[in-house]
């Protein structure tokens, strides 16, 4: 830790001094009850007391970059000055160490120039915001961030637009949203015009809005979140239908009578649907608290019928590695987060239900209604939503032969998120001994093993 001297008294160092100030706006603007996690709080307006440790903190560290572009300067200098008599190799260590002081001075003006925003206030493209992470009420970072609100310009411009072309592609890329279709009556007392909200309903007689139409909604979605939109030259696009039948390999139940606010009931759930699958079940989580109260209350009784269990941020395992048990051990049940939800290929039998604990809504942090606000509003959150449903609902089926479950636990889930499944794939309301018993009809159930022995 590095001090230094104040009269007769040591005192932290600027960073020092500047992330105490932080911590200590970051707890004086929660009015929420302390949840022992983590905490966050809007840069602006700053604290008289942080904006001087900010302009201590920005001289400190434009001191600090002022000699690495002289050193720089100099170097490349000599690059000149000895071109015809420089050996190769040595020009290339001095070019390499030019771009390393260089890249270092450019992330401290960086720094300088977000301390000096506290005052002046964030570039339109940008949000700051301050954070004080905490695991169970212990603190273990501190710190001020600022993000894109739009992530995908700067990949546009760095990436995109330096290359002759480029393929992106993803299952799920665009978001088919529920579309709002102009129904035309008679009747007196309503509305001539109104919206269905029904994603699958049939196209009215002299209905104003084509198929084309909402095509092109999906693709102008998918181009904003690619940074597409952001190229002079308009991107192709192609669209491949799944060689999967999804409605014959697949039911998707959404469970109505589990109340989301009582964890033993949620747990009870879990452990029922488990055990109706004979294991390979991946239950995922939004909120690591709630998956670590499943597992403690499952786990005894998944062991007792032989199904072992296998936990996210419970286990002494990165997640690979529980991925590869897993998938190895045909009966076994994983519980995990978005890190799981998203990145998890488990073809065959090893995963043949999921079981969601709630409506991934995205959390509403300073960053997320950023970006709410110009990507939307509402409708943001409701894309944001079905594409991780998407994604979840996409593990089911890795090859022809799968076959799976995909169940809902939040009786809130609204009818416009069903959009995220794949046509002809109906959306099941019923009862948790309902789901049990149509997992049980559904899934097949494994041959016992027949062993043969022979003579002697």
């Amino acid at each position: 830790r590095a001090l230094r001297r104040d009269g007769d008294g040591m005192v932290a160092n600027p960073a020092e001094a500047f992330l105490a100030h932080v911590r200590a706006q970051v707890l004086a603007r929660q009015t929420a009850p302390d949840s022992g996690y983590g905490l966050e709080a809007p840069a602006q307006p700053a604290t008289p007391e942080l904006l001087c440790a900010a302009e201590d903190l920005e001289r400190t560290l434009l001191s600090l970059a002022a000699p690495l572009k002289e050193l720089a300067r100099i170097l490349a200098q000599r690059l000149d000055d000895e071109s015809e008599t420089m050996e190769t190799e040595m020009r290339a260590r001095i070019e390499a160490v030019c771009r390393g002081l260089l890249r270092r001075a450019n992330t401290v003006d960086s720094w300088a120039a977000m301390l000096h925003a506290l005052e002046d206030g964030t570039p339109p493209a940008f949000v700051d915001w301050l954070t004080l992470d905490r695991i169970d009420g212990r603190e273990i970072d501190v710190g001020m961030h600022r993000h894109w609100i739009d992530p995908t310009q700067p990949f546009a411009e760095v990436v995109l637009s330096r290359l002759h072309g480029a393929l992106i592609t993803s299952a799920s890329l665009r978001d088919v949203a529920p579309k709002a279709r102009v129904v035309r009556t008679s009747t007196l007392g309503v509305p001539e015009a109104r919206l269905r909200r029904d994603a699958r309903a049939a196209p009215v007689p002299g209905d104003s809005t084509s198929t084309e139409s909402d095509e092109a909604d999906d693709w102008r979605t998918a181009e904003v979140r690619t940074g597409a939109h952001h190229l002079a030259v308009p991107p192709r696009r192609v669209s491949l239908a799944s060689p999967f039948d999804y409605p014959a390999r697949t039911r998707i139940l959404l469970v109505s009578d589990v109340r989301r606010d009582e964890p033993d009931l949620i747990a009870a759930a879990y452990r029922e649907l488990f055990l109706a699958a004979g294991g390979g079940g991946l239950g995922l989580f939004t909120a690591i608290s709630r998956l670590r109260m499943v597992h403690k209350r499952i786990l005894e009784p998944l062991e007792q019928a032989g199904i072992p269990l296998l936990a996210q941020h419970v286990d002494a395992m990165d997640t690979a590695t529980l991925v590869d048990i897993f998938r190895a051990e045909m009966d076994t049940c994983l519980l995990g987060t978005d890190a799981v939800r998203d990145g998890v290929d488990v073809p065959g039998d090893s995963l043949r239900l999921i079981v969601f604990d709630r409506v991934p809504w995205p959390r509403p942090d300073i960053l997320h209604r950023a970006r709410k606000d110009a990507f939307g509003g509402a409708r943001y959150d409701d894309m944001i939503a079905r594409l991780r449903l998407r994604q979840a609902y996409g593990r089911l089926v890795r090859k022809a032969t799968d076959r799976g479950v995909f169940v809902l636990l939040d009786p809130r889930t609204p009818s416009r998120l069903f959009s995220a499944f794949p046509p002809g794939v109906a959306c099941e309301r019923m009862g948790l001994a309902e789901a049990v018993a149509a997992i049980r009809s559904f899934l097949p159930r494994p041959s016992p093993l027949a062993l043969a022995v022979g003579p002697g």
